[in-house]
């Protein structure tokens, strides 16, 4: 039942992009009300099991700003769907193992091994492929700047995961720490919308049912069941899991969007995941990687 439950978590996140894109939203506002739909379900979540939060003030603040990450790689990612497709911009975004990899070697001293080295570059050709530098009819408004803006969000996706990590590492449910990282996001959204002034409060139908399904199905029910998952199965078959994601997205863009890359922007794709999915596996047999 571990395992099925972060798989049904997996599906359901990578609907994420989907949902986002069919609300007709724009990057700020979707990032919002994916926030703020969420807060009030997962606050009645956390009270039913409040008694068991023994968590200790500092660790909410960690989550809180985690969380704040977690909004920008949120409105970033968003702006990078409009350049580039829901497939191509959540392939990039969840290229955030390889700078987990960096901040664990940098910030813990977690040495990579040379399979990790040997990755980065390959991630690396792979962006420059799906980007569409010197491609002609390459897929997407602007691909280049949607996988920059792709890469820089997962930069701040993998300082969310680590704040999130140190978060949870209190006794006490795991709705607690996702509530307060879902109100930074919110207040991260709810910044960023006042300083561009693009944040649209006034729900529209049926855009905000998109957003709502959103909220509810990916931000709460999807990461509860995930992180309830993760932390209880082998570390190779949650490397897996999160690999599953993103490819699936691309799936669903296809189906839904009629998304349709170059050829040289799926083979970046399959060089980017190969790259991904080696530094998972790598790390997910390293017991003291594993852990970061």
């Amino acid at each position: 039942m571990t395992l099925v439950a972060a798989l049904v978590g997996a599906v359901m996140v990578s609907f994420s992009a989907i949902l986002f894109e069919l609300s007709d939203a724009n990057a700020v506002t979707g990032g919002f009300f994916r926030a703020a739909y969420a807060v009030p379900v997962l606050f009645v979540v956390w009270m039913s099991r409040r008694a068991e939060d023994r968590r200790p003030r500092l660790l909410r603040w960690i989550a809180l700003g985690a969380g704040l990450a977690l909004g920008i790689d949120v409105v970033l990612w968003h702006t990078a769907i409009n350049y580039i497709g829901t497939g191509l911009a959540t392939l990039l975004a969840n290229s955030q193992v390889i700078f987990v990899a960096i901040a664990a070697w940098l910030l813990h001293g977690e040495r990579p091994a040379r399979s990790v080295l040997t990755a980065i570059p390959v991630v690396l050709a792979g962006v420059a492929l799906v980007s569409g530098v010197g491609q002609d009819g390459a897929f997407g408004e602007n691909p280049v700047l949607g996988s920059l803006l792709a890469l820089v969000a997962a930069v701040f996706y993998a300082t969310f995961l680590l704040g999130y990590r140190a978060a949870n590492a209190g006794p006490g449910p795991t709705a607690g720490p996702l509530m307060e990282a879902t109100a930074g996001a919110m207040l991260a959204s709810l910044a960023i919308g006042g300083v561009r002034g693009d944040l649209h409060l006034a729900p529209e139908w049926p855009g905000h049912g998109w957003l709502l399904a959103l909220a509810i199905g990916a931000q709460v029910i999807a990461w509860l069941m995930i992180g309830y998952a993760l932390p209880r199965l082998p570390a190779v078959e949650t490397s897996t899991i999160i690999l599953l994601q993103p490819a699936l997205t691309m799936v669903w863009g296809a189906i839904i969007f009629s998304e349709s890359p170059s050829a040289l922007q799926m083979a970046g794709a399959a060089l980017v995941l190969i790259g991904v999915g080696a530094v998972a596996f790598t790390r997910a047999r390293d017991p003291v990687a594993a852990t970061t």
